[in-house]
């Protein structure tokens, strides 16, 4: 895999450096809005982590280049503002993930896997799962085909293929609903809104025929299975 850090904080980009050299990364580094331009023009890269603000530009502006040069990198941004607003604006231009200094770097860690893992399951034109026919670029869902696909909300899609994407093992339900929902599932007061999709997606998976089935493992989460 491959990373570009982008960060300006001397210490903070050092640790970054340090991180990605113990797990194995390919990785750039650049401390400065110019440099990881030239960087995001050149190459190509799986995942940025990317800091806002930087000395001669802002990250924001940076992942607007993205977009206009169609770059499929997953982003993960960092910033010391825990302003709702930086982060709707990072999310609505195409951030993957939004992370607050000071963090955990096993927290970073768990988030740049969740990227990886999305790029993955995306590369595949057709994904089957059961009876299940997934086309990830289209984000359409269909038993048996593709020509009459299911009707399904932005999250009930995001939790099936999750539960897809990890079919071998059991999801916890905080692991869940801090995938579909990021920073803001702290906010909620109980699993309720998880439980409620978890619900409508068992309903319509069984409406149309699917031959897969979401099995509640009681006190831990979830884990889908074809039957």
């Amino acid at each position: 895999m491959k990373l570009l850090i982008v960060e300006d904080e001397p210490e903070l980009l050092h640790s970054l450096k340090e991180y990605a050299s113990q797990e194995g990364f390919i990785h750039d580094a650049e401390a400065d809005y110019a440099s990881a331009l030239e960087r995001i023009s050149l190459y190509d890269y799986d995942c940025i982590i990317l800091d806002i603000n930087l000395p001669d530009g802002s990250g924001f502006d940076l992942l607007e280049v993205l977009h206009q040069k169609d770059k499929t990198s997953g982003v993960i941004i960092l910033s010391a503002r825990h302003s709702l607003d930086d982060k709707l604006k990072g999310l609505d231009l195409g951030a993957d993930d939004y992370l607050t200094k000071p963090f955990y770097f096993s927290e970073l860690h768990a988030r740049i896997k969740a990227i990886i893992r999305r790029k993955q399951f995306k590369t595949n034109k057709w994904v089957q799962f059961g009876n299940l026919f997934i086309d990830p670029d289209q984000y359409l869902v269909g038993v048996n085909d593709l020509q009459h696909p299911m009707t399904l909300t932005k999250k009930e899609y995001a939790i099936l293929t999750h539960l897809i994407n990890n079919h071998k093992r059991v999801i916890t339900k905080v692991a869940l609903a801090e995938y579909i929902w990021g920073d803001y599932v702290d906010e909620a007061q109980s699993f309720d809104f998880l439980f409620s999709q978890i619900r409508n997606l068992k309903q319509k998976l069984k409406k149309a025929g699917a031959q897969v089935e979401i099995h509640n493992i009681y006190g831990v989460g979830y884990q889908i299975k074809s039957i």
